[in-house]
C-alpha cells in the first residue's frame, strides 16, 4: 500500500542548508546580520498584531445565567457566554441574540476588566442580532467598521472573542467562502454568511471578524458541529442595517426624523442617500430632498443608516439638529427638529412623560453636566412642570436635573422610556427619584399610577 504519511523536505536539501549555514558561520568576511532589539520589536508588530491591538478596546465579554429545558422538560440553570462589539461611545453594544436571550442579568466585562450590568435594548430573532447597553461614566471606544461588499475568498481574517470563557481569545485564518446559507436548527437559518477557517468556539458568538486592516467585516455567529476549520460570520454590512432598524428613534423613543433612505456601500465609498422624505416631517421642513447625500447630523459624520439613528437618539423633540447634505455636487445645510410620534392607542414618549410625571425633559450635554461635579454619569434637565402633576406635588421645578429613578440612572430619554415600561413599576407604590438642584442632590418619591399602559 502507498505510504500517505506526511513527509518532510528531502534530507539532501536539509543537509545542504545545514552545510551552507555552517559555511557562513565560519567565514570571517560575512557582516554581522543581527537585528537591533528595537527593530526586532517593530518587526514583530506585524499587521495582525496592530489590528488586534486597535480592536480590543472595543470588544466586550458577556456572561449570564439562563434557564433551559431539556428533552424531559426539566428546567436547569446554565452559564452562558458570548462577545459583543461597542458601536457607540454611549455604551451601545451589538451581539448575537442567542447570547443574551433569556438571561436575567447580562454581565459585561470591558477591556479594562471593569464589570458592568447591561440591559437589552432591542433584538431581531430572524437575524439573531441584539443591541444591549451599559451605563458607564466615561466614553467607550466604538469599533472601526469596514465593509463586507468587497471580501475575497482566501483573504486573511482575525476572530476575537470570549472563547470558552477565555476573554479576548484571538485566532487567525482566511475566508473560505462567501454567501453561505446555514441551517443551525429547526427554527434558525442564516443567509449570506461568511465562511472562515479561523477558530471560532462557544463564547465567540457576537464578536468581530476583522480584516488585516483592523476593520470589522463580520460578526461571528456559528460553528459547524464536529467539523474542523468551518465557522461562519454575519457580513457587517447586513448586521449594521439590522442595527439601524433596532435602534430607530421611532422604535426606542417614539420620535421621528422623517428620512427614508438607504446605505450605499461600495469598496471605496460608504454614504447615506435620501430615497424619499415623509410629508410634513422634520426632514421635509428642513428642506431635504430625494437624492440628497447626508454627510453630517448633529456634528456626527454620516455614512450609514445607523449613523442617522445614533445621531438622533437621546435628543429632545423640538430641539434643532444641524444637518448637512450634498445635493448635485453642492453642500446644503439646514436644521432638523425631531417630533414625537404616537402609535395607535399609545402616545409618544414626550406626551407620556408629560402625562405620567408632569415634566418636560431635555438631554444635558456632557460639558454642562460635568460642571455640576456630580457622581452621576449624566442627567435630564427639567424644562417645565405641569401644575398639580405628580412632579409638581413633589416639588420638582424647572432647572432641576433628573439623575435617577428607582434603581436606574436617567442619562437619556431612552432611559425614561425603559423605566416607564418596567412591569415591576406598574403597582401603586411611589418610585424613588433623584434630582440635582444647585449643589445639592435631593431625593423624593413620585407616583406612577397614572401611567398610560399598553
Amino acid at each position: 500500500m502507498p505510504d500517505h504519511r506526511p513527509r518532510f523536505a528531502s534530507r539532501r536539501w536539509l543537509s545542504g542548508l545545514s552545510l551552507a549555514c555552517a559555511a557562513v558561520a565560519a567565514s570571517p568576511l560575512v557582516p554581522d546580520l543581527a537585528i537591533p532589539a528595537s527593530q526586532a520589536t517593530e518587526l514583530r508588530r506585524d499587521p495582525v498584531v496592530r489590528a488586534v491591538a486597535e480592536a480590543k478596546p472595543s470588544i466586550v465579554n458577556i456572561h449570564g445565567r439562563k434557564t433551559v429545558r431539556g428533552e424531559s422538560q426539566d428546567a436547569k440553570q446554565v452559564n452562558g457566554m458570548g462577545t459583543g462589539i461597542i458601536i457607540d461611545s454611549r455604551g451601545y453594544i451589538i451581539t448575537n441574540y442567542h447570547v443574551v436571550e433569556g438571561v436575567s442579568q447580562i454581565q459585561v466585562s470591558l477591556h479594562d476588566e471593569r464589570d458592568v450590568v447591561a440591559r437589552l435594548i432591542a433584538h431581531d430573532t430572524k437575524t439573531d442580532l441584539a443591541v444591549i447597553k451599559v451605563e458607564v461614566k466615561d466614553e467607550l471606544r466604538p469599533i472601526r467598521f469596514g465593509t463586507s461588499c468587497d471580501l475575497m475568498t482566501a483573504e486573511p481574517v482575525i476572530a476575537i472573542g470570549n472563547a470558552y470563557g477565555y476573554p479576548h481569545t484571538t485566532t487567525t485564518g482566511r475566508i473560505s467562502a462567501l454567501n453561505r446559507a446555514v441551517q443551525v436548527s429547526d427554527d434558525q437559518k442564516y443567509y449570506n454568511l461568511i465562511q472562515t477557517d479561523a477558530s471560532i468556539n462557544p463564547g465567540n458568538s457576537g464578536g468581530p471578524l476583522i480584516n488585516i486592516d483592523g476593520e470589522t467585516i463580520g460578526i461571528n455567529v456559528a460553528v459547524r458541529v464536529n467539523a474542523q476549520g468551518i465557522a461562519f460570520a454575519i457580513p457587517i454590512d447586513d448586521a449594521l442595517e439590522v442595527a439601524a432598524r433596532l435602534m430607530s428613534t421611532e422604535k426606542l423613543e417614539q420620535s421621528s426624523h422623517g428620512i427614508v433612505g438607504k446605505t450605499i456601500t461600495e469598496p471605496d465609498r460608504r454614504a447615506y442617500a435620501v430615497s424619499s422624505v415623509k410629508k410634513d416631517s422634520p426632514a421635509d421642513k428642513a428642506g431635504l430632498q430625494a437624492g440628497d447625500i447626508v454627510t453630517e447630523l448633529r456634528g456626527r459624520k454620516i455614512e450609514r443608516a445607523l449613523d442617522i439613528e445614533l445621531a438622533c437618539l437621546g435628543q429632545t423633540a423640538g430641539e434643532e439638529l444641524a444637518i448637512s447634505v450634498v445635493r448635485k455636487d453642492s453642500s446644503v445645510s439646514g436644521k432638523l427638529a425631531l417630533v414625537s410620534v404616537s402609535k395607535p392607542g399609545r402616545p409618544g414618549l414626550t406626551e407620556r412623560v408629560w402625562g405620567t410625571l408632569g415634566i418636560k425633559l431635555a438631554l444635558m450635554n456632557d460639558g454642562d453636566f460635568k460642571q455640576l461635579n456630580s457622581r452621576y454619569h449624566g442627567g435630564l434637565k427639567v424644562l417645565d412642570v405641569r401644575k398639580n402633576s405628580p412632579a409638581w406635588q413633589q416639588g420638582i421645578r424647572s432647572g432641576d436635573v433628573l439623575v435617577g429613578m428607582h434603581i436606574w440612572e436617567t442619562t437619556s430619554l431612552e432611559n425614561i422610556a425603559y423605566i416607564l415600561e418596567r412591569e415591576e413599576l406598574t403597582k401603586e407604590e411611589p418610585v424613588v427619584f433623584y434630582i440635582i438642584r444647585g449643589t445639592e442632590t435631593l431625593q423624593g418619591q413620585i407616583q406612577l399610577a397614572e401611567r398610560v399602559r399598553r
